[in-house]
């Protein structure tokens, strides 16, 4: 379908540490198929794919990919404030990653535009059950503590990876229609797109035109 039926553009961004498989989430989301173990992001990477939502307009995500070690922060940090979603993604197994997340929350927070983003937390790799050393039960603590929303998802056999990103898609067309979200002309995080008419024949009248695997 072609971007002109699309009606808003919303900006995500994948945060989290090195490793903990942002990139592997999205290419799984943009794909459809597992992937080798990519590379490590440097700086930021994009993406973009067209989604229905439910009981919604078909939307146009551009989905930013960033580097988790430090000495790529000062490059991520400039595109905090024009994103509207936001995914904080850790590793069931790496217990640091985990830690990290408040960190990466309060960073967010402190370099945002006009609109607050929407946080969704992701737990990844919920495949690896043996090795796994948070529980889903501390995962949802934490989310419930920063008042966002809590899933699991693992790239690897394609648990939830679809969900997550219609999750957090589907909170943002809500704030949006609540108002909690407003469009501003100099802000990136939600554009509206307009529509391309197609020329019509001269008419005597005008009318306006936790892992659920």
């Amino acid at each position: 379908m072609e971007a002109g039926s699309c009606r808003y553009q919303f900006r995500i961004a994948l945060l989290g540490d090195a490793a903990v498989g942002k990139t592997s989430l999205l290419r799984r989301y943009m794909a459809g198929v597992a992937e080798p173990e990519p590379e490590p992001t440097v700086g930021v990477e994009f993406y973009r794919r067209e989604l229905q939502l439910r009981a919604g307009p078909r939307v146009k995500l551009q989905l930013w990919d960033t580097a988790g070690h430090e000495r790529f922060r000062c490059i991520t940090r400039s595109f905090y404030r024009n994103v509207v979603g936001v995914m904080l993604v850790f590793d069931v197994t790496n217990r640091k990653s985990f830690e990290h997340i408040r960190d990466w929350h309060q960073e967010v927070m402190a370099n945002q535009g006009p609109n607050k983003a929407i946080f969704l937390l992701v737990g990844h790799k919920s495949d690896l059950w043996s090795t796994r050393c948070v529980s889903a039960q501390e995962a949802e603590e934490l989310a419930a503590s920063l008042g966002i929303a809590f899933m699991e998802a693992s790239a690897k056999n394609n648990c939830n990876v679809d969900l997550t990103f219609d999750t957090l898609a589907h909170a943002i067309q809500q704030a949006l229609q609540q108002g909690d979200i407003k469009l501003e002309e100099d802000w990136g995080g939600v554009r509206l797109i307009h529509k391309t008419q197609i020329p019509r024949a001269p008419s005597r009248k005008q009318h306006p035109g936790p892992c659920q695997c």
